[in-house]
């Protein structure tokens, strides 16, 4: 009797409360990994093939340390990129609003998950094997079930505790975290269509997903970091199975290669350009800051006001549909004062329009990109010449 009180007090493993404290951070780590590569990367953006020892090996973890369906996952995060903060989005804070997100993000994934119209449209090529059909989406609480007894069992108590933290911490760090501060806090790389951002550049917590502005502005890629100061500890799993012959990357972020400048702008400069155009745009947003600190420094100089331009340093290198209503009067009134930065945001909007006009013919846009390089050229500003220099020397 004394046995079994100490088996159900302590466990088996009469384990001290750091070695549980690391238990814990281990078994969520690789839930973590487990939804990043699996879930993410493999199946709901097909950035990679996992050979099936990896890929069973993940089914079962997410089975045994969450009970998510896969085809639910997969369905609910695509629809979240076809619908990227619009009405129809499964969890957006644009929409419902950052603290419906954070503390209801798992309700809003339920709710979605059991749409079967979302199943039905977004949910194609995820596992339908027997023990999908049989085990994983028939029995999910089964998995889970089975996480706490042998938490019990092992840890003795305690492991209830445990188990608890296990349970919270997907719905915690992915339907609230990156669902939510995701879309609402961070800094970003790229202008993308979206809000979002990326939280942290050191993606170790969760899994990489911390770049989520990376991931917004390339959803293909299997690499989430695109700086050299960012790490993407998903990425390094990746990479690691890679070399073991478990892992076949098919698509990463593409990067824009420089060669000689061509006298003139061409069908491959275009391509070139429409295809990298996240990165070289955001080029140019760090050229419109760099001639806003350059304004600031002489009013410094001058003892002068420079909160307008300081204030223009951080909106006007964003795209002007992501610029508050509040500071667009400012912002006007800088540019007049300024027509350097003037030319500079007029030129960049008339750039964006090369890929933004449906309308256009390969044939027109070659025309435009053309004449822009020729007055960014002949501008006068240095700024904008060598920006249309280094777009002449663009590679596809």
């Amino acid at each position: 009797m004394d046995k079994l009180l100490d088996i159900v007090a302590n466990g088996l493993l009469h384990a001290s409360w750091w070695q549980m404290i690391l238990v814990v951070l281990a078994v969520t780590h690789v839930t973590i990994a487990s939804v990043t590569i699996f879930l993410h990367r493999h199946q709901a953006h097909r950035s990679l093939e996992l050979h099936a020892l990896p890929s069973h090996f993940f089914r079962f973890w997410l089975w045994l340390t969450t009970g998510m369906v896969t085809k639910e996952w997969t369905a609910v995060h695509r629809k979240h990129h076809a619908k990227c903060e619009q009405a129809e989005d499964p969890h957006s804070p644009q929409v419902y609003g950052i603290r419906k997100v954070l503390l209801e993000g798992v309700e809003l994934y339920r709710a979605e998950a059991a749409n079967q119209e979302t199943l039905e449209r977004y949910g194609h090529n995820t596992p339908d094997d027997w023990l999908e059909r049989h085990v994983y989406s028939r029995h999910t609480v089964l998995g889970v079930s089975l996480l706490l007894i042998a938490y019990l069992v092992l840890f003795g108590v305690a492991g209830l505790s445990m188990w608890a933290v296990t349970m919270l911490w997907i719905p915690v760090t992915a339907a609230g975290i990156i669902n939510g501060l995701g879309h609402y806090w961070g800094y970003r790389n790229f202008e993308a269509q979206d809000a979002s951002t990326n939280i942290s550049p050191w993606g170790i917590i969760i899994g990489g997903e911390e770049l989520h502005n990376n991931h917004h502005t390339y959803p293909t890629s299997a690499k989430l970091s695109v700086k050299p100061f960012e790490f993407d500890i998903g990425w390094m799993y990746i990479s690691i199975l890679a070399r073991l012959g478990l892992v076949r990357v098919k698509k990463s972020a593409p990067r824009a290669h420089y060669g000689s400048v061509k006298p003139v702008a061409d069908e491959q400069t275009l391509q070139a350009l429409i295809a990298n155009r996240y990165e070289l745009m955001a080029d140019y947003a760090r050229q419109v800051r760099a001639a806003c600190s350059v304004e600031i420094l002489a009013l410094k100089q001058r003892q002068a006001d420079f909160s307008a331009m300081r204030l223009a340093r951080r909106w006007l290198p964003r795209d002007s549909e992501k610029v508050p209503a509040s500071v667009q009067p400012q912002l006007a009134a800088t540019r007049a004062a300024y027509p350097v930065l003037d030319s500079m945001i007029a030129m960049r909007e008339e750039l964006r329009q090369l890929w933004a006009n449906q309308s256009l013919s390969r044939e027109q846009m070659l025309q435009q990109l053309q004449a822009w390089c020729q007055r960014a050229e002949a501008s006068g500003i240095a700024a904008l010449r060598d920006f249309a220099l280094r777009l002449r020397a663009v590679q596809a």
